[in-house]
């Protein structure tokens, strides 16, 4: 049986800010550093053993990525295909600064229309990113244990893909905390 963990990267300036990242490529501060050696330790104190690791190619993902893959001596691969939602010009803005700018925007998409964020990028289409490339790896990995280290977005499409949701993936699940790790 083939094992998936997803990881979501350790903690950028921009998460502590409420800012909406996107595709923008915001590296981690030094508490998300701290955050992604710690679950470096714990993977390897928990005797976690990945046939390969793979990562968004945003610096958040990969730097956290990086830590994991070097306690664990396994090297990371980018796949960019795992980035985090596109979202177009609410990149960089606040929830309240997205809210007030784009209020009919804002509105549509809380009432379940499927509009591009901030003009960006579905969340049918970020799923369908997602799921067509973690489907690839885990076909050529069969029977092993891999990670894929990504963003909060792609992890809730990953998740509602796994027990076959449909409709907004985001309201289905929580928020995905930096370093959190779900295994499929």
């Amino acid at each position: 049986m083939t094992t998936v963990y997803l990881i979501r990267h350790g903690e950028t300036d921009w998460n502590m800010q409420g800012r909406w990242q996107g595709h923008i490529d915001v590296p981690l501060n030094e508490i998300g550093y701290r955050q992604a050696r710690l679950l470096a330790n714990r993977l390897a104190r928990d005797g976690v053993k990945f046939e390969a690791i793979y990562s968004s190619d945003l610096s958040r993902a990969y730097q956290t990525a990086w830590e994991i893959g070097a306690v664990l001596k396994v090297p990371v691969q980018l796949l960019p295909a795992l980035r985090e939602i596109d979202t177009g010009r609410w990149s960089g803005l606040t929830t309240d600064e997205v809210r007030t700018q784009f209020p009919d925007e804002w509105a549509q998409i809380m009432q379940g229309h499927a509009l591009p964020r901030g003009g960006g990028e579905t969340i049918a289409a970020l799923q369908r990113r997602v799921v067509t490339a973690v489907e690839a790896m885990v076909a050529q990995h069969r029977g092993h244990t891999l990670a894929f280290v990504t963003h909060g977005g792609c992890i809730r499409a990953l998740l509602a893909h796994a027990e076959n949701l449909t409709g907004s993936v985001f309201g289905n699940y929580p928020h995905i905390g930096n370093t959190s790790v779900s295994i499929l």
